[in-house]
């Protein structure tokens, strides 16, 4: 097969910034640098590692052990509570040194970007000298003591294979003449994307290897795939583009807590949280104009047990509330079903929900009963006055308690709301 054709329209960069969390933390406390650090939610006994420094991966410690086994395997890890405002402004320094190269910038995570410099080939005429300025740069600008992987590639997913061949610090270049040489020293799962799952449909198909994975038929792959998918992992490795789209349109929304042992200790807690996480979404949801048909929970407790369930629904719901209620409603029948203790209660240590399915305000159906889209409307006032005046400036009964049990937080692949909000706006 001959992809030369393909592969010189466009030029992608995928930058990864190496441990960023805790680099962060590094970068702004001297004495941090060289030792294992561990960021997390809290730093109680329990608590869930987060984000590990080069140092602590190297002593073989992984994101999302518990604090306590992390120190039986590490005794000098240095366990710190996340700190979104500071990784946010990391961020942005980064992605103003990434424009300076390019407009063409897609923050594709909080510590992850896309820079196409497909337009710029006269003016960047060996873009591996590029992506060493860009490393100089973020070292110069942003910080001395973060790092990050760059790849180099015709299309996204292939840049950002590239940076996981080679870390920390990586600079590594995928292109027709070498690709196949790269592919032959990889597993199936080396690949971002594909999990143990299908792997394994792709080994009942025959396709054992990556290198097999990209010279066979897209036909055969739907069908090993069950799915389109398949002819889109025929395009990845054959260098055309599918991947290349704003992180910033959403298909699901997110709003996960740990939670410490103080905040198991009332059940009255545990019942504000579940609600302040729903109200999380609702103003999401609000803020991007959409409405879900799809609304999930996933709960831990602290033995290793699990409970989840998902509940799909005819009736577009924007609500925060009506969808907890729609929750409570099904465990309560599960709790009488299967005779069982209460599924809130204070063995959780970690709660997540998650939106999706969305349908956008514009396309409701206008015959809505009048009483519904006055509500929907006032929802939209709430917090247009909230995002103007502040947040506790006005406040739904569901919001109020007698403490604040949610922290700031943010994920690897959560820089969505931030970019939408007015004080980040400025900063491009």
């Amino acid at each position: 097969m001959n992809n030369n054709s393909l592969t010189h329209e466009h030029l992608v960069l995928f930058i990864d910034m190496n441990s960023f969390f805790a680099s962060c933390e590094q970068q702004v406390n001297y004495h941090l640098r060289g030792r294992p650090v561990a960021v997390c939610v809290y730093t109680g006994k329990y608590g869930a590692i987060i984000a590990l420094s080069i140092e602590a991966k190297k002593r073989g410690l992984k994101s999302f052990m518990r604090l306590d086994e992390a120190m039986k395997v590490c005794p000098d890890l240095v366990p710190l509570e996340t700190n979104p405002q500071r990784y946010r402004e990391f961020h942005i320094k980064i992605m103003k040194v990434l424009k300076k190269y390019s407009e063409d910038v897609i923050p594709k995570s909080i510590d992850e970007a896309i820079m196409d410099i497909s337009s710029y080939k006269l003016l960047y005429k060996d873009p591996l000298e590029l992506a060493k300025k860009i490393k100089a740069d973020i070292k110069k600008e942003v910080g001395d003591f973060l790092q990050c992987s760059i790849g180099i590639a015709p299309n996204a997913f292939l840049a950002k294979l590239a940076t996981e061949i080679q870390k920390p610090n990586g600079l590594v270049r995928i292109t027709p003449e070498n690709i196949d040489d790269i592919l032959k020293k990889l597993t199936l799962t080396d690949l971002p994307g594909i999990a143990s799952g299908n792997a394994k449909r792709l080994m009942n198909a025959g396709i054992n290897t990556p290198l097999q994975l990209r010279y066979t038929p897209p036909e055969k792959l739907k069908l090993a795939l069950k799915s389109i998918i398949g002819l889109y992992w025929h395009y990845r490795l054959n260098f055309k583009e599918v991947d290349q789209l704003s992180s910033l349109e959403y298909k699901s929304m997110q709003a996960m807590r740990q939670l410490s042992k103080e905040q198991r200790k009332s059940i009255d807690t545990l019942l504000q949280l579940f609600t302040s996480l729903a109200m999380k979404l609702e103003q999401r949801m609000v803020k991007q104009e959409v409405y879900c048909r799809e609304f999930s929970v996933s709960l831990r407790y602290e033995n290793g047990s699990s409970w989840s369930d998902k509940i799909h629904s005819e009736k577009p719901i924007q609500d925060g509330m009506e969808l907890l209620n729609l929750m409570k409603l099904r465990m309560k029948k599960f709790e009488q079903t299967h005779h069982c203790e209460t599924i809130i209660n204070q063995q959780l240590v970690s709660v997540g929900m998650n939106v999706s399915d969305f349908i956008s305000s514009e396309l409701l159906n206008l015959n809505l009963f009048e009483d519904t889209i006055k509500t929907n409307n006032l929802r939209k006032v709430v917090y247009d006055i909230k995002n103007k005046f502040g947040k506790d400036k006005v406040m739904k009964a569901a919001e109020m308690g007698d403490e604040q049990i949610l922290k700031d937080v943010i994920g690897f692949g959560s820089i969505k709301d931030f970019y939408v909000d007015e004080e980040f706006k400025e900063d491009f």
